[in-house]
């Protein structure tokens, strides 16, 4: 019955820590970071004390909620600091934790050489536990900076695999740091205290509960809220933060240009700079790779009935249509006058067939020219690496079945034969 109440308490400590911290973190433009990062901080000496001191039993062991619940906290606060801002930012936070611990180690040697008095009969300080304290404290502060530094470097590098799962790469980083976290953590628990391995496993056990309870948390807040992803680093750890924020601000800088003026999607100069990249990095990791070029029907006629500024307003339509009709990782260019290009990572030719099929009828469905008529679109499909091992190839196939397409009486999509590449 004690295990169970303290396991009630335990996730509600673990909600509720969640919860304020990400409030924070989330009204951080309104109410300033400083807000996030001084919460953040001033616990630590707390969730030391908690994980020295302070154990209660659960139904999978004895724990500490200061390293299960609040030190773990403080870990994935650490990681969706990092996934809401950049490098730039969350090294604050790891710098000002480690270095304000080490101050206060520093100061409570300090304390130690003062001759004490008792303030009340009985009131004695414990000056063995200031120097348990001393030992914890900068052991824990190596930990946490080791910790903080690994929990994102993991993140960055499974986003090399796991580029689309945001949340299993937040919760396999939490998972794998925590663990290293605990059986160092125990270790120096071990050396002071002689504690039990019990105590090393039910802690261990807590904080994988607790890893699975923020990741939950975490894609709560990731539904409601939408919150992005960090981007995928390769920089050498010796400088992680400088680089990192290096290649934040330059993607950052890249994203605002080479838009396309009139419609708001990338233009022909950055699909040239951006898919030749992409159709490599698709051959090297053997995934496909698909490329469909769309062009509006009939557009001359439009022009020449309506005027050229009707003529602009329905291909702004067409590409918020199109962009509407695209997934998150898909890529969308204007290649020229009505023509469009939509890149397809990892789709493969059947699928992308498929998908082109709905943006036509997207199209057709939903876009009217000024007398009333719905407006249709032709596409050609190409896939690597069947139909080329270039984004050159591509383009040049799935032009030429563009062309089929609209030879067949437009409105349509046309792929690879029946039977060819397959």
């Amino acid at each position: 019955m004690t295990g169970s109440w303290n396991l009630i308490l335990f996730v509600c400590e673990a909600v509720l820590y969640f919860a304020l911290m990400t409030t924070l973190l989330h009204l951080r433009h309104r109410i300033g970071l400083g807000v996030f990062l001084t919460a953040l901080g001033v616990m630590h000496f707390v969730e030391t004390y908690l994980a020295a001191v302070f154990y209660v039993s659960l139904p999978f062991g004895v724990v500490s909620p200061g390293s299960s619940v609040f030190f773990a906290g403080k870990l994935m606060m650490i990681l969706m600091l990092y996934i809401q801002e950049d490098a730039s930012t969350v090294r604050q936070p790891i710098y000002g934790l480690f270095l304000g611990n080490l101050v206060t180690l520093a100061i409570a040697q300090l304390l130690m050489l003062h001759q004490t008095v008792e303030p009340a009969p009985g009131q004695v300080a414990d000056m063995g536990f200031l120097s348990d304290m001393g030992l914890l404290m900068l052991w824990g502060t190596t930990l946490l900076y080791i910790d903080a530094l690994g929990i994102i470097l993991l993140y960055e590098r499974l986003g090399k695999f796991l580029p689309r799962w945001t949340i299993l790469r937040f919760t396999v980083s939490g998972v794998l740091v925590l663990s290293f976290d605990q059986l160092g953590f125990y270790a120096l628990l071990g050396h002071l205290y002689d504690a039990p391995a019990s105590v090393f496993w039910g802690g261990w056990k807590a904080k994988m509960a607790a890893a699975a309870l923020y990741s939950g948390l975490f894609a709560l807040y990731q539904l409601v809220f939408r919150g992005n992803g960090a981007l995928h680093s390769r920089r050498p750890i010796g400088d992680v933060f400088s680089d990192l924020t290096f290649r934040e601000r330059y993607e950052d800088l890249l994203a605002r240009t080479g838009r396309d003026v009139l419609t708001g999607v990338y233009d022909r100069s950055r699909m040239e700079i951006e898919v030749p990249r992409l159709v490599r990095e698709s051959l090297r990791a053997n995934t496909p790779i698909s490329l469909v070029i769309v062009d509006v029907d009939h557009f001359k006629s439009i022009n020449d009935r309506f005027g050229h500024l009707s003529g602009d307003d329905l291909l702004r339509e067409i590409a918020t249509a199109l962009q509407e009709g695209i997934g998150g990782d898909d890529h969308l260019f204007r290649y020229g006058g009505e023509e469009f290009v939509i890149l397809l990572p990892h789709a493969g030719h059947e699928e992308a067939l498929e998908r082109s099929g709905q943006v036509c009828r997207h199209i057709s469905d939903r876009i009217r020219n000024m007398a009333g008529e719905a407006v249709t679109v032709s596409l050609g499909v190409a896939t690597a690496p069947e139909d080329g091992g270039s984004f050159n190839a591509l383009l040049a196939e799935a032009d030429e079945r563009l062309y089929k397409a609209k030879n067949a009486g437009r409105n349509r999509v046309v792929g690879r034969p029946a039977g060819i590449g397959s």
